[in-house]
């Protein structure tokens, strides 16, 4: 989801796979926005150390066919192998890919430990409110979001331009936040975490905020997948 399209930046088109014993790290990037999973697994070998560049294609080729039973096998040819490739096997069904040249960008450093405010949102709700306000513009145009005292407030559209606005009753702690994103790519992240609710963690209005999933409004927040999205610049 989070990968690039753009072919004359190979590397950003694949996914990049680190494997570190039991655990294995998803990451993909299309410069405006980065997507983090973790997966728990058993490795035949437990000290296992690893990672990989496969195409985002693959990826999905091998979710949409192979993932429909409940566990697959990884392989993944060593790194000293002329050959490069990853298999995925399961109960029926084989497939292999060679893996993308190149280096994928370091990302870990980009990943925020501290905020200055955080917003814990319903996601269904937070996904209905940014489709009708972003009905009324072009979807690469920047939905604008206020964050103060405990409600978010929507808005599309500018100037002479058709308007939108929304608000809803949220849960905020710290600072006023006054940001925008692309709307498609606030979807996209919205609709991969999986969980009731949303929590969004800020370090500026200027700066990435990184999405978050939750079960309940005031439980524990699910590390194993993060979102960080760059916001855009908007009319005022």
């Amino acid at each position: 989801m989070a990968a690039g399209r753009d072919d004359s930046l190979p590397t950003l088109t694949g996914i990049h796979v680190d494997i570190n014993k039991t655990t294995i790290t998803i990451a993909a990037t299309d410069r405006y926005r980065l997507a983090v999973r973790e997966i728990d697994w058993t490795p035949n070998d437990p000290e296992i150390a690893t990672t990989a560049l496969l195409r985002a294609r693959t990826l999905a080729d091998a979710a949409r066919s192979i993932t429909s039973k409940k566990n697959i096998s990884l392989s993944i040819a060593p790194t000293s192998s002329n050959e490069r490739l990853v298999g995925f096997v399961s109960e029926a069904k084989l497939m292999t890919s060679r893996q993308l040249d190149g280096t994928f960008p370091p990302y870990r450093h980009l990943l925020p430990t501290e905020s200055i405010a955080t917003a814990v949102v319903e996601v269904a709700q937070f996904l209905d409110s940014v489709r009708r306000v972003s009905l009324v513009t072009d979807k690469t145009i920047p939905l604008r979001l206020r964050f103060k005292d405990d409600t978010l407030q929507l808005d599309a559209g500018a100037g002479d331009d058709a308007q939108a606005t929304e608000e809803l009753q949220i849960n905020f702690t710290g600072e006023p936040i006054d940001i925008a994103f692309n709307p498609t790519f606030l979807i996209d992240g919205l609709t991969a975490l999986g969980t009731k609710y949303v929590q969004i963690a800020f370090t500026g209005s200027n700066k990435p905020a990184m999405l978050s999933g939750k079960k309940k409004a005031d439980g524990p927040t699910d590390s194993s997948y993060k979102y960080l999205l760059m916001p855009m610049r908007y009319a005022s």
